[in-house]
């Protein structure tokens, strides 16, 4: 898999460095709280695991399913699954981890839901941020790294479905894109 990168943005030890760095900030912020850490499905599973396991203070864990690119590169239509329940989040503080902030309509929508269903407080993290993506006026609280304008895939970021077992972050080469894509679209058939 690691052929089909033109060249690695984050590699293993930077990501490393980068979540801890994160997580301090995140334990100074929430001890003493009632924490649930909020792992947005499927693309923050590998940063959230890696995140939580490095926060030293007594956490829950709850997922929500949000799902937008399908296939292909562009964000569409937004639908989110598999809400938590009322009693992971009624009264509590609540961190939302997704592995990347572009246009800010995945986490402007999630938190104001956190904050319907009862949320006291709904903080927001993502592993990537890229700003010059952004649709509405929106920021991540915390933020490991800061990436420019380009599609990237490893450490839970996919193409369609592909790519997030890779222990990095890369940008996907061109020719795997349609590789990938014509594969997707042969399977469909």
């Amino acid at each position: 898999m690691h052929e089909d990168l033109a060249h690695v943005l984050l590699d293993e030890e930077t990501i490393r460095t980068g979540i801890d760095r994160l997580a301090a900030e995140v334990t100074e912020e929430f001890r003493g709280k009632d924490l649930t850490v909020v792992s947005v499905l499927k693309g923050s599973c590998v940063f959230a695991s890696d995140l939580i396991r490095r926060i030293p203070i007594p956490l829950e864990l709850a997922f929500v399913a949000a799902s937008s690119y399908r296939d292909g590169t562009e964000s569409g239509h937004l639908s989110l699954d598999f809400l938590p329940a009322g009693n992971e989040i009624q009264g509590r503080c609540l961190l939302l981890v997704d592995d990347i902030l572009d246009t800010g309509r995945t986490m402007h929508r999630l938190k104001a839901e956190m904050l319907a269903m009862g949320a006291a407080e709904v903080r927001t993290c993502v592993f990537l941020d890229k700003p010059s993506r952004r649709a509405l006026e929106f920021e991540a609280d915390f933020r490991a790294f800061e990436v420019e304008d380009l599609f990237v895939v490893g450490y839970g970021l996919d193409f369609a479905g592909r790519y997030r077992n890779l222990p990095c972050v890369g940008v996907l080469r061109p020719e795997a894109q349609a590789r990938v894509t014509a594969a997707s679209s042969s399977a469909k058939v």
